[in-house]
């Protein structure tokens, strides 16, 4: 086999989609607990594991590496209008 190696971006973002799929998990797992004991452990696992996306993602923006450009000012104007109704 030969040797990969990866550049930081690509471990990175697998680290953030990783991240994303933990965070899915243990959102319906803590849905699912019947016993509120396990239900309050799962949340603060869940927390744990949005902010270790939080911080993957403000690395690879810091990087350069996931650009999220400013929203348009029509754009923030609907999407209050779409949630305030």
């Amino acid at each position: 086999m030969k040797d990969q190696n990866f550049t930081e971006k690509e471990i990175l973002g697998d680290g953030l989609a990783t991240a994303k799929y933990a965070t899915d998990n243990y959102n319906l797992f803590s849905n699912e607990c019947a016993h509120e004991n396990v239900r309050s452990v799962m949340m603060k696992i869940l927390n744990d594991e949005h902010n270790i996306q939080d911080q993957i993602f403000r690395m690879m923006s810091q990087k350069g590496f996931y650009p999220t450009p400013p929203a348009e000012e029509k754009k923030i104007s609907e999407a209050k209008q779409t949630f305030q109704s």
